[in-house]
């Protein structure tokens, strides 16, 4: 019997390659999110459990690991929301051509970028108010 072809492995792959970079990027940021979920589900079921539970939750999210763990959030919240207009877009079946894909690679890395700054300055604004 033949030997079956397997799947090149990941290592053949050329990881500097804008596409395979932005790809494994986006795949890793909505882990991040999915991740981040369990942040989320702990302050809504504080909320829920009153006063009490809310003060001891807000307690918990005063801590400094927690403020950068959020930042961090943000700016994964900012590259993949920007990816997911690309994937959005490619899925019209546009800017699937080889220039196109990599200005919108750059698009996406820019645009998250001003997305992220914008959304920590608001923030910060609105807790220094």
């Amino acid at each position: 019997m033949a030997e079956r072809p397997l799947s090149p492995h990941l290592s053949v792959y050329r990881m500097h390659r804008y596409t395979l970079l932005t790809s494994i990027l986006n795949r890793v940021t909505g882990l991040a999110l999915a991740a981040g979920l369990i942040l989320l589900i702990y302050w809504l079921m504080a909320a829920a459990s009153g006063p009490g539970a809310y003060a001891q939750a807000e307690s918990v999210f005063a801590l400094w690991i927690f403020k950068a763990i959020f930042l961090v959030l943000l700016a994964v919240f900012s590259y993949h929301l920007c990816a997911g207009v690309r994937h959005l877009v490619w899925d019209t079946g546009s800017g699937l051509e080889r220039a196109q894909s990599r200005a919108s690679a750059y698009l996406v890395l820019g645009a998250s970028a001003v997305l992220f700054v914008g959304l920590a300055c608001w923030l910060l604004i609105r807790v220094l108010a």
